[in-house]
């Protein structure tokens, strides 16, 4: 699968959960979050419960708090989108502070919020504890496509590149005196936008030509295989097992 990438989402350190394997800490995530969804919205104390169960994995993976927050920033679209339900959605009206809100938007803006923030919580813990290279091993392992796998991976490792390459051009843009400052620089930066997309796609044809040439087939080389043990996998299904059980209990009483 190459060399590995590091990316400033991974910390590294020596904790269990960075010892598991990697397709067994995606299957893990992916569950959890399955859990997560299917629970009812109307059992608050759960979503509770789940925020604890995910601050006791990172308190063993070692992972700040702080660190985990600040991450926790990308979801803010999503936190936009749903504080403008409780004003658009249609339904019983409730009184919060003075402002007449819709009770089945406030409910939706609740949805979105909890479980929202708690996969995201969940898919940077991931992330913080698995290289991106063991990522994609894990994927390979849980039979995702091979195509899709290449895909990603490419993306991944070419990602920096392209936006090394965006840094470069601002930066020859600007040593000629230019900044934007209205639409009349946009020509500008669409013609740099296409230089970019030309650039990247002559790379993409010269990096296919070179792995053709030392024996590409379409499909890449696993150079690490990863397998796990019964107690890694029972030690990585602790969090989806404690969440389904906490759903469960969810459904009992609403």
């Amino acid at each position: 699968m190459g060399a590995g990438h590091a990316h400033k989402l991974y910390r590294h350190a020596r904790s269990p959960v960075h010892e598991l394997p990697p397709h067994c800490k995606l299957a893990a995530v992916f569950c959890f979050v399955l859990v997560v969804v299917a629970t009812p919205r109307e059992a608050v104390w759960a979503f509770g419960l789940y925020a604890l169960l995910l601050a006791a994995v990172a308190g063993v993976a070692r992972v700040p708090y702080g660190f985990l927050l600040r991450r926790l920033l990308i979801e803010v679209p999503f936190v936009a989108f749903a504080l403008l339900m409780p004003f658009v959605v249609p339904g019983e009206k409730v009184d919060v502070l003075g402002l007449s809100l819709s009770g089945p938007g406030l409910w939706g803006a609740w949805n979105i919020l909890a479980k929202g923030t708690l996969g995201v919580a969940a898919s940077v813990l991931l992330a913080a504890t698995t290289e991106l290279r063991a990522l994609l091993l894990g994927l390979e392992r849980l039979r995702m496509p091979p195509l899709l796998v290449q895909i990603a991976s490419f993306m991944i490792r070419y990602g920096d590149v392209v936006t090394d390459e965006m840094r470069r051009m601002r930066i020859a843009r600007e040593s000629r005196g230019f900044t934007a400052r209205g639409v009349r620089h946009w020509g500008v930066l669409a013609k740099s936008a296409g230089a970019l997309f030309i650039r990247s796609y002559e790379r993409g044809e010269r990096v296919h030509l070179a792995m053709v040439s030392r024996g590409y087939t379409g499909v890449m080389p696993v150079i690490d295989d990863v397998t796990a043990t019964r107690a890694q996998w029972t030690h990585a299904a602790a969090l989806p097992l404690a969440a389904l059980a906490v759903c469960l209990t969810g459904w009992t009483l609403t």
